[in-house]
């Protein structure tokens, strides 16, 4: 075999590994800080970006290429495959003002994101922020009251996922800036179910939602995690 051979059979290889990569389906399970209005499925999800719950509040981000998803994709050519997020949404079916929230929590989506290789999950924020029964840890034995709990909701939702989407590669996104019990949670329970969790660090952040400077600062470090983990 010449010269001209190898390189050839090497730049094949390598097209070859980029384009298996660049055809890679991102699915996204979130609350607010994934939503931008148009592109939500199913698109009655309600959005805070784009949409009539963050419309008018001060946040610099006005277009959905500014998103911290939007960045991620389109720069490390990902596709996009399911964006269900819903804005206010709790990851146990316990809202604000101890509203049943189960007909939009996390652990109720769970069943329409696709067929991604990489899914995204962003929440916890509003069960920080609504304040949400914290719960005991349980890694089993679910009943449905358990679920308007955070542990035992969050647990639900990395149990099911890993059911439902064995050949996934899953990634838990903490946000910064919550309440101790529910950073701490999440990060014991996705070490339970060997699920990789982001905690996130220097999001800027206006009215409570990330800024231009936020997205780009998320979308980096999603990145870094995902390279890592498909190295």
């Amino acid at each position: 075999m010449n010269n001209k051979q190898i390189l050839f059979l090497l730049l094949f290889s390598l097209a070859a590994v980029w384009s298996g990569f660049a055809q890679q389906k991102v699915s996204i399970l979130g609350d607010s800080y994934s939503t931008f209005g148009g592109y939500m499925t199913p698109e009655t999800n309600l959005c805070w970006y784009n949409g009539p719950d963050g419309g008018k509040k001060d946040n610099d981000v006005k277009t959905v290429e500014q998103t911290w998803w939007h960045q991620l994709i389109q720069e490390h050519g990902l596709q996009l495959e399911i964006n269900n997020s819903y804005s206010g949404s709790t990851v146990c079916h316990t809202g604000y003002r101890k509203e049943d929230y189960s007909d939009r929590s996390f652990i109720t989506r769970i069943h329409r994101l696709g067929t991604p290789d990489i899914l995204l999950v962003f929440g916890g924020t509003n069960d920080s922020w609504a304040k949400s029964p914290v719960g005991e840890f349980q890694y089993g034995g679910w009943s449905k009251q358990d679920l308007y709990s955070f542990r035992p909701a969050f647990s639900y939702l990395m149990h099911s996922l890993r059911e439902l989407y064995p050949a996934t590669l899953i990634i838990n996104l903490t946000n910064s800036e919550l309440s101790p019990e529910v950073t701490e949670s999440m990060e014991a329970i996705c070490r339970y179910y060997g699920i990789t969790n982001i905690r996130l660090k220097d999001v800027e952040k206006q009215h409570g939602h990330p800024s231009i400077k936020g997205m780009k600062s998320i979308a980096g470090q999603v990145w870094e995690v995902i390279r890592q983990e498909q190295q």
